[in-house]
C-alpha cells in the first residue's frame, strides 16, 4: 500500500489534511487511492482464479494424489477469499454511503487491503508450490515454495517498510 492510502494517524482513524487540503479531501484522495490498488489485486485474483478453476479439465488433473488434491482444494478456497476481500470495500462503502463515515471507510478498507495481500501471498506461494510438485516433484516444490514466499516478503513487507519515510522526532 502506499502511504497515502492509509490514514496518518490510526488512533483517530482521520488523518490530518495535506498542505491546502481538508481532512475530507484527504480521505477522499485515500479511498480514491485504495480503489485504484483493489483494481489492480481483484484482476489478478481473478487470473488467478480463473487459471485455478481451469485445472480440473486438464487431462493430468486425475493423476493427483491426495495431497496434491488438497493443496488444489485449499488453494481455490484461498483464491475465492482473496477474491471476497478485494470485494468486500465496495460493500463497506455501500453500507456506509452517506452516513458521515468515510475514516471508518478508508480505515476499513486499508485494513481489509492488508489482509488481502497476505492471502494472495499464500495462494501465489501454494500455486507455485502446487505446480513445481505436479511438474517436477516434492523437494523441488518446498524450495520454490520457501524462494516463493520470501521474494513476496521482500517486495510487499521489507521493501514497503525500508522506503517509507521515518517520523521526525
Amino acid at each position: 500500500m502506499t502511504e497515502a492510502s492509509t490514514t496518518d494517524s490510526p488512533d483517530s482513524g482521520t488523518p490530518p489534511p495535506g498542505p491546502g487540503e481538508s481532512s475530507m479531501q484527504k480521505l477522499e484522495r485515500n479511498w480514491s487511492e485504495l480503489l485504484q490498488e483493489f483494481r489492480v489485486v481483484q484482476t489478478g485474483t481473478q487470473i488467478l482464479t480463473g487459471f485455478l478453476l481451469t485445472l480440473p479439465f486438464q487431462a493430468k488433473f486425475s493423476e493427483l494424489d491426495a495431497l496434491q488434491t488438497t493443496l488444489y482444494l485449499c488453494l481455490v478456497a484461498g483464491s475465492a477469499l482473496a477474491t471476497a476481500l478485494a470485494l468486500t470495500p465496495v460493500a463497506v462503502h455501500r453500507a456506509l454511503f452517506r452516513h458521515g463515515a468515510k475514516a471508518q471507510i478508508v480505515t476499513t478498507g486499508n485494513r481489509l487491503a492488508l489482509v488481502t495481500l497476505a492471502v494472495v501471498s499464500l495462494v501465489l506461494t501454494g500455486t507455485i508450490v502446487f505446480i513445481f510438485d505436479v511438474v517436477v516433484g516434492n523437494t523441488a516444490s518446498l524450495v520454490a515454495g520457501i524462494a516463493a514466499l520470501l521474494i513476496l516478503a521482500v517486495l510487499w513487507i521489507v521493501l514497503p517498510l525500508s522506503i517509507r519515510p521515518r517520523p521526525q522526532a
